[in-house]
């Protein structure tokens, strides 16, 4: 191994000489690049091996690249690269191509040997490269997407791209994402065609000995792929992608009309077509010749016209396909016109209006879904319809009677009518549900009664909430009733929750920190109060927390009632507790510390 190590630093001597002599180099760093180089040459030739070692060889052959070329411009020297940055691009090439081969399977790995070909290696051989991973990866469609993006987009070669395209569906023929990035590709290209007869044109060239076929130029490639994929995927999603590939190119408008009248005459049961037709008529102009409103006012009219035109269409839609995600769609519309931002009153208006309604005759309907339930009764407080809030968060609860969140809804809209049933209705909420799932309930309540009620009827609320919740979920619980109990009684009311709850497991680490920090504030922080906190804390997570342990030692070296000469147990008790990387992540705080005090 030695004679190989040696044959190989011997192999880079023409290009360290060639660094030295033109004065890129001194003689001290040439040397420590030959030590440096015979450490790593020794990593990725020994017996085991290991990915990490390659992986820092090829890191340090393109740290010097980098630093050779920074070096370059600085003295403005651009000569000799044949000898000096083509060789050490060559080397790292075989050892990206050794790694490759014994980690094959390893896909970072294989991007990681792309990016570096890009930069630094010639097409020809990042084609090469290409060509290696798909014969391993060729189950990956995006691999396949990225060598045939490159092919057309860096090496322009829209021939290699397409066959790239056609291997890949051979593998994967029903890969939507190949299909669209496919028909991009010969739209693309098709585009790329027309410009370059255009510029013939221009020039007044005679382009009849060049090959511009009428139909490519029509986008007849493209239109093959997209007969054949939809053929093939179903759906109307699929469709539409296809349809808002093709409107990015202007050429293409034959091609676009055709997708549009098969999109809607394929997919008429499905509420993406409605959807897609519904907000085409936002980009459909109302004025003749395209002019724009000279006005404000003139414009709002104008936005007007078009949601009337799309909710025109999504009202048909409802009608001839009344479902809950053809209403979702619709819905989903008024709200995203809603809220967007205009100086109109009478847009605003108009917009609240046609959304109330969409949502009311859904709610009629009996096909409105949880979550837009809760987006009505939030619109609804927004505006302060309060007593329609309320009706619909009865009608929410009606029929999803085992869901937090809209018991959460009625609740909310009680407290902002500020009703008197507020408790009663909590109560009710309990009943309805299951105790494992009630946690956001518990907590909302809480924080109700700590600005409605008195202190006692909240304190009442946290023990009773604590009695329900087990498990997980009362770690947070115990966290709301410490933090709430010092701010509404101070530390000494903190305190008592802490000693009764501190043997009621399970707690977060962020219970003791709570109770360490509180102490800490009060004007006599007192040493044996800490002491206690954090030798409960390390009862809990003693095993697992290292950060406790060295805030421990720093308390009893900086506290004015600290006994430094414990510094030395609890460093010894740390490391018999603590496990793996907790135990290694100690003792490098715990030098720190210690450098930091010398």
């Amino acid at each position: 191994m030695a004679e190989i190590i040696q044959e190989r630093i011997e192999d880079r001597l023409p290009e360290l000489e060639q660094l030295e002599r033109i004065g890129l180099f001194s003689h001290a760093e040439i040397k420590a690049i030959i030590k440096k180089a015979s450490d790593l040459e020794y990593k990725i030739q020994r017996r085991a091996l290991f990915k990490e070692d390659f992986i820092n060889y090829v890191q340090y052959e393109i740290n010097l690249l980098e630093l050779i070329q920074r070096r370059r411009t600085r003295i403005g020297y651009s000569f000799k690269k044949d000898e000096i940055e083509n060789s050490i691009v060559h080397r790292v090439q075989g050892v990206f191509r050794r790694a490759s081969a014994k980690w094959k399977d390893d896909v970072q790995l294989w991007l990681s040997y792309i990016v570096f070909c890009k930069k630094w290696a010639t097409k020809a051989q990042l084609s090469k490269v290409f060509s290696a991973m798909l014969a391993i990866h060729s189950n990956k469609p995006a691999l396949w997407i990225m060598a045939a993006k490159w092919e057309m987009e860096d090496r322009l070669s829209s021939e290699s791209a397409r066959q790239l395209f056609l291997r890949a569906l051979r593998f994967h023929p029903e890969c939507p994402k190949l299909y669209q990035e496919y028909f991009r590709m010969e739209l693309m290209h098709t585009e790329k065609l027309r410009k370059e007869k255009e510029e013939f044109e221009k020039a007044k060239m005679d382009v009849g000995n060049l090959d511009y076929p009428e139909e490519i130029l029509k986008g007849e490639l493209a239109r093959i792929i997209y007969k054949n994929s939809v053929n093939i995927i179903k759906g109307a999603e699929f469709h539409v992608s296809l349809l808002t590939i093709a409107q990015l190119f202007d050429f293409a408008k034959d091609l676009q009309r055709e997708i549009y009248d098969d999109l809607q005459a394929l997919h008429t049961d499905d509420p993406l077509t409605w959807d897609y037709v519904a907000r085409r008529e936002l980009e459909i102009e109302s004025q003749p010749g395209g002019e724009q409103p000279a006005t404000k006012q003139a414009r709002a009219v104008e936005v007007g016209r078009k949601e009337e035109r799309c909710c025109a269409v999504y009202e048909e839609a409802v009608k001839t396909l009344p479902t809950e995600a053809m209403w979702k769609c619709y819905i989903t519309f008024c709200l995203e016109r809603f809220t967007k931002k205009t100086s109109s009153q009478f847009l605003r208006e108009k917009r609240l209006e046609r959304t109330m309604m969409a949502f009311r005759k859904a709610h009629e309907l009996r096909l409105l879904p949880e979550f837009q339930y809760k987006q009505w009764i939030e619109l609804l407080l927004h505006h302060n319809f309060l007593k329609e809030a309320l009706e619909v968060a009865v009608a929410g609860t009606e029929s999803f009677r085992d869901s937090v969140t809209m018991w959460q809804m009625k609740l909310q809209v009680l407290i902002d009518s500020e009703s008197p049933d507020v408790a009663v209705l909590f109560e009710e909420a309990f009943a309805h549900l299951k105790a494992q799932i009630c946690l956001p309930l518990w907590i909302s309540w809480t924080e109700w009664s700590e600005g409605a009620k008195s202190q006692e009827d909240t304190e009442a609320i946290f023990k009773k909430a604590l009695s329900a919740v087990k498990g997980a979920d009362s770690v947070t619980l115990k966290d709301k009733y410490l933090d709430w109990a010092y701010r509404s009684g101070g530390y000494k009311k903190a305190r008592a929750v802490f000693k009764s709850l501190q043997e009621s497991r399970p707690f977060s680490v962020d219970f003791f920190r709570k109770i360490i920090q509180f102490e800490k504030e009060q004007e006599s922080c007192k040493m044996v109060n800490l002491r206690e906190y954090y030798e409960r804390a390390l009862r809990e997570f003693g095993s697992v927390d290292s950060d406790l342990w060295m805030d421990y030692i720093k308390e009893e070296l900086n506290h004015p009632l600290g006994r430094p000469e414990n510094c030395g147990q609890i460093y010894w008790r740390a490391m018999k507790m603590l496990q793996g990387e907790s135990a290694e992540a100690f003792v490098a705080k715990h030098a720190m510390h210690q450098a930091g005090h010398l």
